[in-house]
């Protein structure tokens, strides 16, 4: 399944979304969601201990002007990615 933070993490219900994640799992962080990445913090920590692969939106990256906080366990990729991992991943839930 392919996972969907679109909103602040500091807004959504994290508990929530890693005890969703299972093996074989996505996330993807965009919008607001790439500040779940940012070096550094708990989240991030969290995030990376589900152990699912996690990618952040480089757009909304950029957009938000944190490339450079971005913690380097986080895979910047673009739309086509995206659109890629949808493809490997028919099933999809947005938080």
């Amino acid at each position: 399944m392919l996972h969907t933070l679109s909103c602040s993490p500091y807004h959504a219900d994290l508990d929530t979304l890693l005890r969703g994640l299972d093996k074989g799992d996505a996330l993807v962080l965009l919008q607001d969601g790439v500040i779940a990445a940012l070096a550094g913090g708990n989240i991030i920590h969290r995030l990376l201990d589900s152990a699912v692969p996690l990618y952040a939106l480089r757009p909304d990256v950029v957009a938000r002007g944190m490339t450079e906080q971005i913690s380097n366990s986080a895979v910047l990729i673009g739309y086509n990615e995206f659109v890629q991992l949808t493809v490997e991943h028919p099933q999809q839930l947005a938080w």
